[in-house]
This record gives structure tokens, C-alpha cells and sequence, in this order.
């Protein structure tokens, strides 16, 4: 059991208040400190006690109901000790209690050791971990990120011999990620040794050389014939089964800097790259590209904003026919057929800058700064429409709440942190801004968010889905197997929750046909998984889609920062990072299918 501190708690927390205040003040009890390392490194989470505790000091309390008539401007709850509390993101008065994470987003974070070797999917960059104390509504916890090497400093390290891909004794891979290798005819000897009921290694790519300093690898967009990836200053091209180039690889002048995380309905992306390479190049250069034929559409440069609000770091997002680009201070959107800017987003209001966007196939989001450094300073949420930027409704949120992230867009379900509180919140947001509900479950969770240094980076968190009426979140273990949580957002209750079929941690993947596909970490003696759950009914157990093989697992689990998707019955796995390092060459994407 946790023992209580010695000081009383922080007010924080939120969510709607209960009938009447709980008693023995109800705190949340305190979360151990993450361990220091990647995504997955493990956590110090307490045990929960053998029997439901009594409410009192040290124990979350039970959830009490929503109250009436509305989360917004009620009146307060008085705190433990006499004092009234701090009202949650959208209003709320909170439940007692409180938390101790010792980060959270813009916290120095802990930077990964070069090479990424022994560093796979959901491994690479520090992650979310998320621990959660719930009283009532009230979430508390932290968030861990790794700091990346960035820049570009212009050495280039000498590739040298790759003993990554061997299997049987081969050399350097024969399947650079240029384009020049010969594709799925298996030099490396891969699938050597496969065991019955194993995959196939489709294929395997190296990535070009990259600066000592590291490179970017962002952005893996699969279609119906070709898996797209971008590296360093170049875009690649291969067969879904063949891993054949299926057009010459796009090279840019400088560094890509930016891209669309998502593709159009018709295969399209925007790619954005540096003008230079001094301290003051600007991410400002646009290039629209087809995914299936690598024709290079229209291009485009982003002017600068104000003062402060220059094109030096941008966000880029699609939805619909609609592109846009994000600076700190505003967004510019361009029609994704043409090019043609079709409007701003800029200051509105006495003092508000939008300053993130997100997007899916209908909808729009804009995160705006409000009243900054004044006592009025707030977030806000809209909704935009893609086509004219027209607002259909915005929500504050309260102060001292930062929307970080977006899990979904449609549903829109939000995370957002108190820096001063160190504290944490998921949220639910219906078709008309209308706060839903909150997680209120009692775990610590661990979807792996990329580092936002200059920008939000709404989009950049994988390892977590959401479909229609669930949030699936995995949860953080010390070791051995986690589970998946099925989240209602209609009350942020848990629905179900189901254990990783191996001693390896499972992340979500993507919801399809009614299903949750999964994705299960390789271990040593054996590959890695891909699983789907029914997401319906009583029975949420794993089937096994894919086994990886197991010759292979070394080689899967060596990619840095991986990204992981699941099409046509194919597992795709790419690096997101490039170290920079000339020990060897590195990893870029492998395919896995039957």
C-alpha cells in the first residue's frame, strides 16, 4: 500500500461534482515517479489493494453521479483543508485529490541512446504514461517524453556494413532504401529457417545516410498498391507485397521538416521541407505528391505570419480537399487539388492565436491561445468547416489547461495537461462542442506520443484508437504482459479490458470490421504479433492475425521510433528517427504478411 505524504496534497483535478462532498477528504493516492528510459520502461505503479478500500485518505473515491444541470460555472466544492478548489478544463468544480508525475509535456524528457538499436515500435520515443488516481471524475497524472536530436549540420557519416538484416550470414542489406535494391527476392536470406504458422519477411529496406546530428523519417502512408515513406531529404516509393520501387525516389534540396500524418481519400500528401540551412531556414516549402504514381503536383511557399509567427516550424493536415498549414500563431489553408490558398486563420477576439490544427475525413480543429500572460488566459477548441474556415462552435478551457493532443478527431477526444498541477485529463467532445465525459478509470496508460518542442503535434500519438463509441488505451506495465482498455466515451468508464496473449506489451493499432487490431511486441525468443479483438459482446479475447518470425525478431525490434500499420492483411513497421550514426546502416521499413 501507498503511504501517505507527509505535507497535505495540491488541489487539482476536476470533473463534475458529487452530490455532496466525499468524505475523509478522498485523495487519489500518489504515483511512483516513471523509471527513466523508452517508451515502456517500467513504472512504478502500486498493486491495487486485495479489497475495495473506504473512502479516506490515501484512496480514490467511488464515482458519484453527473451533476445538474450542466458542467459549466457551478459552484465550487470546499477543498480537504478549508480551502476552495481549482475548477477542471471545461469548468467543472474537481474531487479532492491530487498527483505527483515528475514530468509532463514541455518537462525535460530523456533522450535515447544512438543507434536505436534494441529500440522497437512503441520503444524508440518516450511515450505517454499516464497514472491515474480517480475521485469522482478527477484524473491525475504525468507525462514522459524523450528529447530527439535535431538539425541538420551537414556531415554526412560513411555508411559502413550493416549486421542488422543478417539472418544467414549476409552483408550489407541488399534493399537500400534508395530504391536500387531487387525488392522482395530475399537476399538477406530473411525468411531462412521460417517455422510453420510464421510470416513472411515481404521485405526489408536501409535508410539513406543521414547527418551525425540525426534526421527525421516522418510519415508511412500505405494505399491499395504502394507503401510510401519519407526520410531525411527524400521520399521512397515500394510494392505493398513486392517491395519493388513503384516510382523513383523524390528528392528535395533540404531536409523535410513536415508532413500530412494522413493521406486524401485519393491517395494524396503534402510534404513540407526547409528553404536552407542556416538558423534562420524557415519549414516553408510545399510539395503535393501521389502516392500511387509519385507525381509531383503543385507546390507552394508559406508566407510568414506576424512579428512572432514565422513559418520556422509548421504542422501540416489534411481533411477533406483542405491543407493546412500551422505556424505558432496562425494557419494558412490551401485547396489540396490546386494549391490555391483558400484562406487564413488568424488573431480573433481581444487576444486569441490559433496555434494547432487537426484533421479527418469531415472535420477540422483548431487549438487557439487565449489571453496569454493575463489573467483571462485560457485554451479554446473549435471546429472549423474545411471548405471556407467558418467556425460551427468553440469551447474554452478553463485556465490553466493546454490541449495537447487529439486521440481522435472524430469523435473528437482530446488529452490535455495543467503544468502547474502536473496533472492530466482525457476528454470527450460531442458534434457540437458540448463537453461528453472524461476517463475516470483507475490505471496508469501508455500510448507513445512523439516530442512537441515548437508545436503542439496534435496528431502525433499512436498506440491508441477510437472508434465511434470506445477509446482503447494500452496500459503501462513494469514488465511482463499489459492489457488494452476499452473506455465508454459516453461516461469514461471502463467497458472491458483484455491481457497481452504473450509476456510482451500489446498496443492498439486501428478499429476495423467491428474489430481491434493489436499489435504485440516481439520478445527475444520469438517475433512479434498482430491481433484482432471483438470489440462487441461478452468475449474480448486475442486472435492471432500474424506471427512474425522468430529469426527475424532482432531485426524488428531494432526499429527506432517505429510506426506500425496494419492494411490488407500486411504488417508494416518503419523508423520515424534516424540517428546519424555510421556504425552501421540503418533501418528504414520491413513488411510482414502471408
Amino acid at each position: 500500500m501507498t503511504q501517505p505524504p507527509s505535507q497535505p496534497p495540491q488541489q487539482g483535478g476536476f470533473g463534475a461534482p458529487q452530490d455532496q462532498p466525499p468524505p475523509g477528504g478522498g485523495f487519489g493516492a500518489p504515483q511512483q515517479p516513471p523509471a527513466q528510459g523508452g517508451f515502456g520502461a517500467p513504472q512504478g505503479t502500486p498493486p491495487p489493494p486485495a479489497q475495495p478500500p473506504q473512502p479516506g485518505y490515501g484512496y480514490p473515491q467511488q464515482p458519484g453521479p453527473y451533476a445538474q444541470p450542466g458542467p459549466y460555472g457551478q459552484p465550487q466544492q470546499p477543498g480537504p483543508y478549508g480551502q476552495p478548489q481549482q475548477a477542471g478544463p471545461y469548468g467543472q468544480p474537481p474531487q479532492p485529490g491530487y498527483g505527483y508525475p515528475p514530468q509532463y509535456p514541455g518537462a525535460p524528457g530523456v533522450a535515447p541512446p544512438p543507434g536505436g538499436g534494441g529500440r522497437g515500435p512503441f520503444k524508440g520515443r518516450t511515450g505517454l504514461i499516464v497514472a491515474a488516481a480517480v475521485a469522482g471524475l478527477l484524473v491525475v497524472g504525468g507525462t514522459v517524453y524523450a528529447v530527439t536530436s535535431g538539425g541538420d549540420d551537414g556531415k554526412k557519416p560513411v555508411a559502413q556494413q550493416s549486421e542488422d538484416p543478417k539472418a544467414s550470414g549476409t552483408d550489407t542489406p541488399a534493399n537500400p532504401g534508395d530504391g536500387s535494391g531487387d525488392g522482395g527476392a530475399d537476399p538477406e536470406n530473411l525468411n531462412e529457417g521460417r517455422k510453420s504458422g510464421e510470416a513472411k519477411v515481404l521485405w526489408y529496406k536501409s535508410a539513406p545516410d543521414a547527418p551525425a546530428s540525426g534526421a527525421d523519417a516522418p510519415g508511412m502512408w500505405i494505399t491499395g498498391k504502394t507503401a510510401v515513406k519519407a526520410a531525411y531529404k527524400q521520399v521512397f516509393a515500394y510494392g505493398v507485397g513486392s517491395g519493388d520501387p513503384t516510382w523513383a525516389p523524390i528528392t528535395f534540396p533540404q531536409k523535410i521538416c513536415a508532413v500530412t500524418p494522413d493521406q486524401s481519400a485519393d491517395g494524396k500528401v503534402v510534404v513540407a521541407y526547409m528553404n536552407g540551412t542556416s538558423d534562420r531556414a524557415k519549414c516553408n516549402r510545399l510539395q503535393e505528391i501521389d502516392l500511387d504514381t509519385g507525381h509531383k503536383g503543385w507546390t507552394a511557399t508559406v508566407a510568414d505570419g506576424g512579428l512572432f509567427d514565422t513559418a520556422i516550424s509548421i504542422e501540416l493536415t489534411i481533411s477533406g480537399k483542405t491543407v493546412m498549414v500551422g505556424r505558432s500563431q496562425s494557419g494558412t489553408a490551401y485547396d489540396l487539388d490546386s494549391g490555391d490558398k483558400m484562406y487564413d486563420k488568424k488573431k480573433y477576439g481581444a487576444s486569441c492565436f490559433p496555434t494547432a490544427f487537426a484533421g479527418g475525413t469531415n472535420r477540422l480543429v483548431e487549438v487557439a491561445s487565449c489571453g496569454v500572460g493575463g489573467g483571462n488566459e485560457h485554451d479554446e477548441i473549435s471546429e472549423l468547416e474545411p471548405g471556407t474556415g467558418a467556425v460551427r462552435w468553440t469551447q474554452p478551457v478553463r485556465k490553466g489547461w493546454s490541449v495537447q493532443r487529439t486521440y481522435s478527431v472524430d469523435p473528437l477526444v482530446v488529452y490535455m495537461t495543467n503544468e502547474e498541477k502536473k496533472a492530466w485529463n482525457i476528454s470527450t467532445l460531442d458534434a457540437k462542442g458540448t463537453f461528453r465525459s472524461e476517463v475516470k478509470v483507475d490505471e496508469k496508460f501508455a500510448p507513445e506520443c512523439g516530442w512537441a518542442i515548437l508545436a503542439r503535434d496534435l496528431q502525433g500519438c499512436q498506440g491508441v484508437a477510437v472508434d465511434a463509441n470506445t477509446l482503447y488505451l494500452p496500459t503501462d506495465t513494469n514488465s511482463g504482459a499489459n492489457e488494452i482498455v476499452a473506455i465508454s466515451l459516453a461516461d469514461g468508464k471502463a467497458k472491458w479490458r483484455t491481457k497481452s496473449p504473450t509476456d510482451e506489451s500489446m498496443y492498439p493499432v486501428k478499429v476495423e470490421g467491428g474489430k481491434l487490431v493489436a499489435y504485440v511486441r516481439p520478445s527475444y525468443d520469438s517475433g512479434g504479433q498482430v491481433v484482432s479483438i471483438p470489440t462487441a459482446g461478452s468475449a474480448h479475447t486475442t486472435t492471432r492475425l500474424l506471427q512474425n518470425p522468430q529469426h527475424t525478431a532482432d531485426i524488428e525490434d531494432g526499429f527506432y521510433d517505429g510506426a506500425v500499420d496494419w492494411v490488407d492483411g500486411r504488417f508494416y513497421l518503419s523508423s520515424t528517427r534516424l540517428s546519424g550514426s555510421d556504425d552501421a546502416k540503418e533501418k528504414l521499413m520491413m513488411a510482414f504478411g502471408n
